[in-house]
């Protein structure tokens, strides 16, 4: 409090003298009020209403005369009377009643031992004095100064005379000379009549309306109003708020009541001896003394709440200089010193006054313009020692002017501190310290103190402080996020005729940057006293709001613009510069800030960015897929239609792949390398779909095998067979052909070694493809590194459905062949009747020509795969005549050498004198049929044997009793059963056939 007193003068320099009492009041009345008026919706008084018409300057009059009264008998001094003519005159003493009434009672009053000299008032000497000087931290009354003289001089030390602490309180509490004088009178006349009767135990409005008469007064009305004033103090002290509440059925109240309305019609005769006046007394008295124990001769009738509260509030108002707002006069420590000496009649303790006085200076900084931090410092202290007894009573009539006293207060506080960044700026910061504090500490009392709940939580350890410093902080920011949202739309719309306008989320990105950097600088230091993250607290909450906006701007976007990946650049920018002071913030905490991070969900900007060119990558891969769908329903795989004799939709297709790669090379993103795997396997799927597009409805070499007859035995010895017989009502049916495989043009040999063709083509090019995107990330800054560290750029799934198509459709195509175009020569011809009539020569006739259509049509690297695959069919199919050509088939050891040379004649075809295949690739595939042959050279005596010895090796004791008949594995091997059994079956032997018969009773006919 001593900064209080930081360049101010004395009385004489703040012309506080009596001269100058009159202009200053007339001053300073009309701000002063109006100040407070504007100021009481927002700072409403806590102390509650009086419920009776009672006005500020009425509630002033009655302190002052309480404190006159109780400066009369305090410490054992007689009341002072300062005679007029130690007093400098003043306007208002001017009038003739004032003059007259002070001229008859000065000699009297002048020789009186009541009088006393006004050194005497600034006599403080008392401990209680210097134990507050030290409270406040107020410096000793300086040592009286000289006003300066017109030139500049000091002036001489008689100019001015000081006054006393008393006068000083008349003078602020706007008492005027008359009026003082007329209250010294009275109090007298009263002194007089009850001599040694204690102030505490007299009801002075009582006592005064018995002294005085319409002649102590200027005019009537005065007189009658000072009558119904004291009327209204006696209604209000001892009926509406009496200490000691009332009976209903209390008469003296009753009485007391009819009294005050009976006033309002026929004015109370006030006279000593007056009826009125006798029945007055009676219930006023009775009403005053009661006492809870009956034991006290005090009158209660200013000590009830909230009345006496509001003429204290009027007292400690003579702390401040009318003549400055705001100002506390130097000579406070007297004043309240004096204004201690109430206490007894109002009831007030060192406690009420704490909080009283706390109110007072925090009120008074408010209602004068909020400019004078020394007020606003010292209620902060006195706060604390509120603070203090809040802890040590539990009063509930203190508590709960307490709880409403501070309530008022926290309401102040919280309504500027929810939104400082608007109350506070570089030049008014100095205040905020004491505001946070003093809305801090009202809140721990009101929470720590005050509230039940908190107690029964107390194990719970509530950090109070620390809690309300981080609901101003992401209150305010949150408020000033939404002022800055506002500007920048603002901004926007008036650059809407730039040629780019900047978009909205970039300005508030760096606004919302600057606003951080703002906080971190000017606010933040001070709220860390309260709460050790402040700054890492308000990143947080702008991280928050920030991020609640880009994120409805991500869920609005539907393309990648050069808009939004400068939005995105500029969110990615701020949260860096947010997490760097909400990290900084945090070193010094228990977790090292991760309780804070975890507050600030990343943004992901750059996922955002990902997502988008993810949605770009998804709607051109599909509608590359949608493209192949539709072109390859309407592809005929023309052999002649291009020079590689592939299909013209793989190019189109290889095209639109290479702008695809083009155009994500030119987004403008700064993640080409993270991003690329995810285009590169769309683009890879969309070749893997086209190569089975590409391959779909060609069929298997399963579609084309047809279904193996029934086993039956030779019929030994008929003469079935002729000749060149072609008993076709006999051909064993073939399965029915898959799908549309049969008379489908888009499925004839040209057409199928087109769509060879075309998958080959496609495998080239993936390889120009990976080369073409290692270039355009070599012109990546970012991408280097990634190469470097092996970033995987291949179309493994496209290489891999174009490899197995080939191989697919190879099998396919000879299957087809063999199977389906050459059945008629090999399945329905070889070797029908007798082996002489039907060799093989026909179906190598058919055959030389597919070998030619494949070797002009198909590319070299896949023409060797397709004939390989042909060569394999059609050792299968000569195979499968052999062992399961149905009962028009039979062959003697005789025959064994023809077809030996047969396979032989088929082996040479694929040969073709060195200029085939490799002689040890066609040997290789030969090796089954090999294998198999030298069976038909065997007899038939140690065929049965051998299969005898096959059957009980492979199904044991159950072959002793009846021979299973083996399965058909599909795998011709001589070291298989089932493949002996065909040998049997197809041998025309008449041991043979007696075997079958005996051993599973074969048919001879299906």
């Amino acid at each position: 409090m001593a900064r209080l007193f930081r360049d101010r003068g004395t009385l004489g320099e703040s012309k506080r003298e009596i001269n100058g009492e009159t202009l200053r009041l007339s001053s300073s009345s009309s701000s002063s009020f109006s100040m407070a008026a504007s100021a009481a919706a927002d700072l409403p008084c806590p102390f509650g209403q009086l419920g009776c018409a009672l006005s500020d300057s009425e509630l002033r009059e009655t302190a002052y005369e309480i404190y006159a009264a109780a400066s009369r008998t305090s410490g054992g001094k007689p009341l002072t009377y300062i005679p007029q003519s130690e007093r400098t005159p003043t306007s208002s003493s001017s009038s003739p009643g004032a003059a007259a009434g002070d001229r008859s009672l000065s000699p009297s009053l002048s020789a009186s031992p009541l009088s006393a000299s006004p050194s005497l008032q600034r006599s403080l000497t008392s401990a209680a004095a210097s134990k507050m000087k030290k409270a406040l931290g107020l410096k000793s009354l300086s040592a009286s100064k000289k006003s300066p003289g017109k030139d500049g001089s000091p002036a001489k030390s008689s100019a001015k005379k000081q006054i006393s602490a008393g006068e000083l309180i008349r003078i602020q509490m706007r008492i005027s000379e008359q009026s003082d004088a007329r209250i010294r009178r009275g109090l007298l006349r009263v002194a007089a009549g009850q001599l040694g009767r204690r102030v505490e135990a007299m009801v002075l409005p009582l006592e005064l309306l018995q002294q005085f008469k319409a002649s102590d007064f200027p005019d009537p009305q005065e007189y009658e109003a000072w009558k119904i004033r004291n009327l209204k103090l006696l209604e209000a002290g001892l009926l509406l708020h009496p200490l000691i509440p009332l009976e209903k059925s209390d008469v003296s109240a009753q009485r007391l009541r009819q009294i005050i309305r009976g006033a309002s019609d026929r004015p109370l005769e006030t006279g000593r001896n007056s009826e009125s006046m006798q029945i007055l007394r009676s219930a006023v008295t009775a009403l005053a003394c009661r006492s809870f124990d009956g034991s006290s001769d005090a009158c209660h009738w200013a000590d009830g709440f909230p009345l006496n509260l509001h003429l204290y509030h009027m007292l400690i108002e003579a702390c401040f200089d009318n003549g400055e707002e705001g100002s506390i006069v130097e000579e406070s420590l007297e004043v309240l010193e004096q204004i201690k000496k109430t206490w007894v009649i109002l009831g007030i303790n060192q406690m009420l006054h704490n909080l009283c006085f706390t109110w007072v200076l925090f009120s008074r900084f408010v209602t004068t313009g909020q400019v004078d931090n020394d007020l606003l410092f010292e209620a902060d202290n006195q706060l604390a020692e509120v603070a203090k007894d809040a802890k040590t009573t539990k009063d509930p009539v203190y508590s709960k002017i307490l709880s409403s006293t501070l309530s008022s207060i926290m309401g102040w506080t919280e309504k500027r501190l929810l939104a400082y960044h608007e109350t506070f700026n570089s030049s008014n910061i100095e205040s905020m310290p004491s505001i946070v504090s003093i809305g801090v500490t009202a809140a721990k009392i009101l929470v720590e103190d005050i509230s039940n709940e908190y107690r029964r939580k107390r194990k719970e350890e509530t950090d109070v402080a620390r809690s309300r410093i981080d609901t101003y902080i992401r209150s305010s920011l949150r408020t000033a996020f939404a002022q800055r949202m506002e500007q920048a739309d603002s901004n926007r719309r008036s650059s809407k005729n730039q040629a780019t306008p900047t978009p909205v989320l970039s300005i508030l990105a760096k606004d919302i940057g600057d606003l951080a950097k703002k906080e971190k600088e000017l606010f933040s230091p001070i709220l860390k006293q309260w709460h050790p993250l402040a700054a890492g607290v308000a990143v947080a909450t702008l991280h928050s709001c920030y991020g609640n906006e880009l994120k409805q701007f991500v869920a609005g976007l539907t393309e990648l613009t050069p808009d939004t990946v400068q939005v995105l650049k500029a969110a990615d920018k701020l949260e860096k510069d947010l997490v760097l002071i909400a990290v900084e913030d945090s070193v010094d905490s228990d977790d090292g800030g991760k309780s804070l991070i975890r507050q600030m969900p990343p943004y992901e900007a750059e996922s955002a960015i990902a997502n988008l060119v993810k949605e770009w990558i998804k709607t051109r891969v599909n509608r590359l897929k949608e493209w192949v769908d539709r072109n390859l329903q309407q592809e005929t795989w023309n052999p002649r239609a291009n020079r590689e004799s592939c299909a013209p939709s793989a190019v189109e297709v290889l095209r639109i792949i290479d702008e695809t790669l083009d155009a994500f090379f030119q987004l403008p993103i700064p993640m080409h390398p993270a991003l690329l795997p995810d285009l590169i396997i769309g683009l890879d799927r969309s070749l893997q779909h086209y190569a089975s597009k590409a391959k779909s409805g060609c069929g298997t070499r399963n579609t084309f095998i047809p279904a193996l007859p029934a086993l039956t035995r030779c019929e030994v010895g008929s003469k079935l067979f002729r000749k060149k017989e072609k008993p076709h009502h006999n051909v064993p049916k073939r399965r029915s052909q898959v799908g549309s495989t049969n008379g489908n043009a888009s499925l004839g040999l040209p057409q199928l070694c087109v769509r060879m063709n075309t998958l080959h083509h496609i495998r080239t090019e993936l390889d120009n493809l990976e080369k073409k995107i290692i270039t355009c990330l070599r012109n990546v800054e970012s991408a280097h590194a990634d190469i470097s560290n092996g970033l995987e750029i291949k179309f493994d799934l496209s290489l891999s459905a174009c490899q197995e198509g080939i191989q697919q459709l190879c099998e396919t195509t000879a299957y087809k062949v063999i199977f389906h175009d050459l059945s008629h020569v090999l399945w329905d011809s070889l070797y029908v009747g007798e082996t002489a009539s039907s060799r093989i020569e026909p179906f190598l006739r058919e055959l030389d020509p597919t070998l030619e259509t494949i070797s002009n049509t198909m590319h070299d690297r896949v023409r060797n795969r397709a004939i390989t695959a042909l060569m394999k069919a059609s050792f299968d199919g000569f195979l499968l005549v052999l062992l399961a050509g149905g009962p028009l088939r039979a062959f003697t050891k005789q025959d064994a050498r023809m077809i030996e040379d047969d396979f032989k004649s088929l082996k040479d075809l694929f040969l073709a004198d060195g200029d085939g295949l490799p002689e040890e690739l066609v040997e290789k595939a030969a090796s089954q049929v090999k294998n198999v042959l030298p069976l038909f050279r065997t007899d038939t005596e140690s065929l049965i044997e051998r299969f005898r010895r096959m059957i009980v090796e492979a199904y044991g004791s159950q072959a002793k009793s009846r021979f299973p008949l083996p399965p058909t594995s599909g795998h011709w091997s001589p070291n298989e059963a089932n493949t002996l059994l065909r040998i049997l079956c197809y041998r025309n032997d008449e041991q043979a056939t007696k075997f079958l018969k005996k051993t599973y009773n074969l048919p001879k006919k299906l």
